[in-house]
């Protein structure tokens, strides 16, 4: 890697010639995270020149906040009636989940490569936790209908990821850290690279490749109560759009029932999944009213609706909370299953979970919807590759159950990349002209941000954004509602477009990251608004107060939004059916 680290403020003799700042790599994978570390290390086994670019250390990737476990089917722990678990049964509990809306073809091969990928995590240094016969333990989750979550106490993300990076340091795979993507290069229907700005110099590079792989994550953050991590903004879909490629499903936003009151740290479905019970200010577990045969291990979406009914309705404590109680499942238990929940609640919120019930309430936690690609990660532009949270293939469709999302980041990875592997052995050398013309487009573009004075301080539009989407596209929504946002995100957008910041400097310019991602959180807050409008029905995360029902005669479909002449526009596709039915979804 050739990267520059004089300042901008230099001459360009200084800094480097553009040349120099263009990087040539077979396959360019952008994201740190799960996802993208296991596509790096499958390139790299297939001999391809391939790169992570991350925005930070990939050990900082949202990833590493994943506490509950991962799904499969390995049968280690049975059923209440003595019955073994399968791929099949975990399908029809995930489509189930997604109130069908996911691709069952899809979802039948996660489901069969599940088994695979967490015996593989575990050869390659995953510490699982045991059974007393040593096997793999699995704890219950919402929606399953066998204990088939596979974990690392409450913290199997971190055990993952820290996995995984040792792989990708054992193999060399250079990773360019604390690099922010700016843009895709595109030239005739062909996604050529990508420029970036190094962070650390605020110099702009350009990377020319064969292929190029989001792994960006999701977009909690436009929402003002999240479990995600500060880096997840948006960039990765925001990009996706500007090179024309579609989103799907972007309406469909999940809300963790269970974060922590106050800060919304995610408090695992874990701690249900060992036994704990959700109980109002009147003492009663309320889940009896709403499921009354899942209990508080109803689906994700099911449990926050519930709660935040409680709340509505005045059983929640006055702040707007109820109660995660684990007390009863005794102190030996909490601190081997869940000792990283256990330091959460006493640090954040000065309760020790093993002496007291924890507040908890429901936050934005996940994103359903994402780049549209098909099973293979492939979208409808060639050498632009999507897989993780980043995408939507779609597994999850209108809601995703807990321990799917990090099955998906590992299956998905090596899948996807396996695509990219087989598709650009015929593709030729990438031209460097049309990444060299970005990277100097790029330049433009940064230095009249940075000379921007005298406008509003874009830090209180990004406040307002945030409330904006938390207030009018939240768990309960309704078109007056819903319009009333859509109207603010288009002031917002007016506002931004004036507005900038006292930084100058370029390097270490936090300022102006957070610019530019604030520019990518308003584009997809309004394809989550504009889906959300147009999406006459209850399905799943999606729950109107003016359209109660699900409606599978008219939307039994994926929404697909793309940019025409800035705006977005809706179209929809069909649903990929199989051997699941759609029926009542009751629990």
């Amino acid at each position: 890697m050739n990267i520059i680290t004089k300042s901008m403020k230099q001459d360009k003799a200084q800094i480097g010639t553009l040349e120099s700042r263009v990087h040539l790599h077979d396959v360019l994978v952008v994201g740190g995270g799960l996802t993208g570390l296991r596509a790096a290390m499958q390139a790299a086994d297939a001999g391809l020149d391939v790169v992570v670019i991350s925005k930070v250390n990939p050990l900082r990737s949202h990833s590493v906040a994943a506490q509950g476990g991962m799904n499969a089917s390995l049968g280690n722990v049975k059923g209440e009636d003595g019955a073994e678990d399968n791929w099949e049964m975990h399908a029809y509990d995930t489509v189930k989940g997604s109130d069908y809306l996911a691709d069952q073809d899809a979802v039948e091969l996660m489901c069969r490569e599940a088994p695979r990928s967490v015996i593989e995590l575990e050869h390659l240094g995953t510490v699982w936790s045991r059974l007393e016969n040593g096997k793999i333990a699995q704890r219950p989750f919402g929606g399953a209908g066998f204990p088939r979550t596979c974990y690392a106490a409450d913290r199997t993300g971190h055990n993952a990821l820290h996995t995984l990076f040792e792989q990708v340091v054992a193999r060399k795979i250079p990773v360019y850290e604390e690099f922010f993507v700016t843009s895709l290069v595109t030239k005739n229907g062909r996604c050529w690279g990508l420029t970036a700005i190094d962070i650390k110099t605020g110099n702009i590079h350009g990377f020319s490749s064969k292929a190029t792989l989001m792994a960006t994550g999701g977009f909690g953050r436009i929402f003002s109560r999240s479990t995600n991590a500060i880096i997840n903004t948006a960039d990765g879909q925001a990009l996706a759009m500007d090179a024309g490629v579609p989103l799907k499903d972007m309406e469909f936003v999940q809300f963790h029932p269970t974060t922590l009151y106050g800060t919304n740290i995610l408090m695992s479905e874990g701690a249900r999944g060992e036994g704990g019970i959700l109980v109002n200010k009147n003492g009663e577990r309320f889940m009896k009213r709403y499921a009354p045969n899942s209990l508080d291990l109803a689906p994700r979406d099911v449990v926050a609706r519930s709660i935040e009914q409680e709340i509505l309705e005045g059983r929640a404590y006055d702040q707007g909370y109820v109660h995660l109680d684990l007390t009863h499942l005794g102190s030996d238990r909490i601190k081997e299953r869940l000792p990283g929940i256990r330091q959460i609640a006493m640090d954040f919120a000065g309760v020790d979970p093993v002496e007291k019930p924890v507040p908890i309430q429901p936050g934005q936690h996940y994103s359903m919807g994402g780049i549209d690609v098909d099973k293979n990660g492939s979208t409808m532009l060639k050498g632009l590759f999507a897989a993780g949270e980043c995408s939507c293939i779609s597994v999850h469709g209108a809601n995703r159950l807990g321990g799917n999302s990090l099955l998906e980041t590992v299956v998905f990875g090596r899948l996807t990349a396996d695509r990219i592997i087989e598709e650009i052995q015929n593709v030729e050398q990438p031209e460097m002209e049309p990444v060299m013309a970005a990277v100097q487009s790029m330049e433009t573009k940064t230095e009249n941000i940075l000379q921007r004075n005298g406008g509003e301080k874009f830090f209180s539009i990004k406040t307002d954004l945030t409330q904006t989407m938390q207030n009018k596209f939240g768990i309960f929504r309704d078109n007056d509602t819903m319009e009333d946002g859509l109207s603010e995100i288009e002031e917002l957008k007016v506002r931004f477009s004036n507005s900038c910041f006292m930084n100058k400097e370029p390097s270490y310019n936090q300022a102006l990251i957070q610019f530019l991602e604030l520019e990518a959180m308003l584009k997809i807050a309004e394809v989550v608004a504009v889906g959300a409008i147009q999406r006459r029905e209850s399905r799943g995360s999606h729950k109107r107060n003016d359209y109660p029902d699900r409606d599978d005669e008219k939307f039994l479909k994926h929404t697909i939004v793309s940019l025409k002449d800035g705006k977005p526009v809706i179209n929809y596709k069909p649903v990929k059916l199989g051997r699941f039915e759609p029926k009542e979804r009751l629990y």
